[in-house]
């Protein structure tokens, strides 16, 4: 089965921005560091060439999952997309009928996600209960940190903030 990953197109430009990084500034940037280090002899004790290649296995680790997860990726504009259910892009304001307190989430790709914005995957174990859930609903939640019961207020969708400015 083919493994796909939505996203929004800001998700997207941010993945294809740091793999430009990662191969114009900081590989060559540790190259050099190797480089450097090589010139500096014994390789048993120099500490600055074992640093410099542990960098450069993870840039290249790195590299090999950004182009995974980029040849998976599938673009979701959600301003297109049905809202009356929860699904991707929309944001969901709930009730933990526990504690009273009013949560909102937004569901965006894995790669996008930010809870302190309230900015959840659509992978997480929260945002995977929720979808297809509507207004009025009561859902029961499985998390990391135990059961859980919320009121779903309203399903929307409004422009997603990815950033602080």
């Amino acid at each position: 089965m083919e493994k796909i990953e939505p996203m929004t197109l800001f998700g997207y430009e941010k993945l294809q921005a740091e793999v430009k990084n990662l191969k114009m500034v900081k590989r060559p940037q540790t190259v050099k560091d190797i480089e450097t280090a090589l010139e500096h002899g014994d390789l048993k004790e120099n500490a600055e060439y074992h640093a410099a290649k542990e960098q450069q296995r993870f840039i290249d680790g790195r590299l090999a999952d950004l182009a995974e997860l980029i040849g998976c990726a599938k673009i979701v504009d959600p301003s297109d997309l049905e809202h009356a259910k929860i699904s991707f892009g929309s944001t969901v304001v709930m009730t933990d009928m526990d504690t009273d307190e009013e949560l909102t989430y937004t569901i965006v790709g894995g790669c996008e996600s930010n809870p302190d914005m309230g900015l959840i995957s659509f992978g997480s174990p929260l945002a995977k209960q929720l979808l297809g859930k509507k207004e009025g609903d009561e859902v029961k939640v499985q998390l990391p940190g135990g059961k859980k019961e919320f009121e779903i207020d309203e399903v929307k969708y409004q422009e997603i903030v990815f950033e602080c400015d």
